[in-house]
């Protein structure tokens, strides 16, 4: 493994995992969604008891698709139990695109994530810290609109491309700002990439990906691309953007992917988030638990994960579950 990820791996204590892991310990931090996304102070404290409850090999600041287009000028609708969203379109025509001035790092809440980061850093204790970021393409999705983005992508290419690459110069250097901040690598979601055909997330996305890697990524601090839409057939594009590894939401076959990936490059994923984590009986999750670490014959490239931020709902009896059955996969 690259990096900071070789750590990740350990088989001991029980078997690797990452589950992408926040807002269901904010009532264990007393804290509200809302106070997650606005205060660094509710993320590490959230974090820390969620730590003190289960073997967490790493600390994760918040996965939040809004900050980065919120730091450029979207409106954002905040809740204290849902995660955040972005309401309007941002750059819906060809002028706007060009009128769109990229916004300095620390803008808006990149400052929250930027100073969790860094406490999380003094507080981790030995754990690695990985800090949550947008893609380039999900995040010119939210300036443009995602259904507008996609159409986009077929029928004026030249403008999406225009508009991605405005939101890779401001990740490329929020990247290397969460670097400097301490992070030992970030994960990036890409989720509306895996909507794209394998050729439109190669031209449309990998392309910029690799962008930021040129920028950030080395033997200390790696990308971990996350894509919860991507099928078997976005795999090859997948690996092109050259990040040291690979989350997969649910639709990817990991069997497959694991068959085919170089066994340098790390894969995790992927236990769906709603149909397992929380709608599923605390039996339920185990059990799936166990098949995924069997279907994964024992790949020294995985991680098991779920396949996308467990949602603030997620039952902790069912994160009980999943964390019991690490230690007991062939049971």
């Amino acid at each position: 493994m690259h990096g900071p990820l070789a750590r990740l791996t350990d088989p001991s204590p029980g078997f690797p995992a990452l589950p992408v892991l926040t807002y269901p310990g904010a009532p264990l931090a007393g804290a509200s969604v809302r106070e997650l996304v606005t205060d660094p102070d509710a993320q590490v404290r959230t974090q820390l008891a969620l730590a003190d409850r289960y073997p967490l090999r790493a600390l994760l600041t918040c996965m939040d698709l809004s900050v980065e287009a919120e730091a450029f000028g979207s409106e954002i609708q905040l809740s204290d139990d849902e995660i955040p969203t972005v309401t309007n379109r941002l750059a819906p025509t060809a002028a706007a695109v060009e009128a769109l001035n990229i916004p300095r790092v620390g803008a808006a809440r990149t400052a929250v994530y930027l100073e969790a980061t860094r406490r999380l850093r003094a507080a981790a204790g030995g754990r690695l810290v990985f800090a949550g970021m947008v893609g380039p393409f999900s995040l010119a999705a939210r300036l443009h609109g995602v259904a507008e983005a996609l159409s986009l992508t077929l029928g004026e290419p030249d403008l999406m491309h225009a508009l991605i690459a405005r939101a890779t110069a401001f990740l490329a250097a929020y990247a290397r700002a969460f670097r400097e901040a301490g992070a030992d690598g970030v994960i990036m979601a890409e989720p509306t990439a895996g909507l794209l055909s394998p050729k439109g997330l190669a031209a449309f996305s990998s392309r910029y990906v690799a962008e930021i890697v040129a920028a950030v990524q080395d033997n200390s601090f790696s990308i971990i691309l996350h894509n919860c839409a991507a099928k078997r057939v976005h795999l090859a594009p997948s690996l092109e953007a050259g990040t040291h590894a690979l989350h997969f939401g649910n639709p990817m076959n990991l069997s497959e992917a694991l068959a085919a990936a170089p066994r340098e490059i790390l894969l995790l994923g992927n236990l769906d988030p709603a149909g397992v984590f929380v709608q599923a009986s605390a039996i339920a999750v185990a059990d799936a638990t166990k098949a995924l670490l069997q279907a994964a014959g024992g790949a020294e490239n995985f991680v098991i994960s779920s396949g996308c931020d467990l949602p603030p709902s997620t039952p902790l009896a069912n994160l009980d579950a999943f964390f019991a059955a690490l230690h007991q996969p062939g049971e």
